[in-house]
């Protein structure tokens, strides 16, 4: 089987579709940031959730950008690195909330209370450095690289227009979450969730279509 840059783009889109369906249930079942939460199976099961979207987020994102980069411009690419950069940065707090915070929710609470204050807003009595301000970035990342790719995405008329539409929205719908109760925060993930599954279908549905074709022509030249 002969590989090609066409091909690589193309597989790439069942990792958008499991990075967007990793983050749809993110959004739907994540546990409140809370002590009592770190250590039931739900906290670890969202948060491997969320490892995935950022792990097959950043093969499938490459995959995209590269499927449009002619006609999606700068602000294609100013997207991509963005959000590139966002879930390399979600990847490292989520491998913590996996493998870290809840070994240390009896052997040491108060730094687990002050590492979810990051998120719940309310500050423990353990410093974290520059780890809250990191944090803080992402928001930026999030929203900026989500609504120039998207907008890049509808414009180049390549992949669904509508999912791209859809991507920018729900990006820029993240500071509505400081208006939600807190355990409602996390469900303005679900757009953006549906967004990259309909972009990451779009991509593989062009490698489906392909094979028929080239079926077909392979059956009139036999002829």
């Amino acid at each position: 089987m002969k590989i090609t840059a066409k091909g690589l783009i193309r597989a790439s889109g069942p990792a958008v579709m499991i990075a967007g369906l990793s983050y749809a249930l993110v959004g739907v079942f994540h546990p409140p940031n809370v002590l009592s939460a770190v250590t039931a199976t739900p906290w670890m099961v969202v948060h491997v959730l969320a490892m995935a979207t950022s792990i097959f987020g950043l093969i499938g994102l490459a995959g995209l950008y590269a499927r449009q980069a002619e006609k999606s411009g700068w602000i294609g690419l100013a997207g991509y690195l963005l959000l590139s950069l966002w879930l390399a940065l979600i990847l490292g707090f989520a491998f913590v909330e996996v493998f870290i915070v809840p070994a240390l929710a009896t052997s040491a609470p108060a730094f687990v209370t002050s590492w979810l204050g990051m998120f719940n807003g309310n500050a423990g009595e353990i410093n974290l450095g520059a780890l809250p301000v990191v944090w803080t970035i992402t928001g930026p990342l999030y929203i900026l690289g989500g609504l120039l790719f998207g907008i890049a995405t509808f414009r180049a008329g390549i992949l669904p227009r509508w999912a791209g539409a859809l991507l920018a929205v729900g990006t820029a719908m993240g500071p509505l979450a400081a208006l939600l109760p807190l355990d409602y925060e996390p469900k303005v993930a679900v757009p953006v969730g549906i967004a990259l599954l309909w972009l990451g279908y779009g991509l593989w549905s062009e490698r489906r279509a392909m094979r028929p074709a080239n079926a077909s022509g392979k059956a009139l030249l036999a002829a």
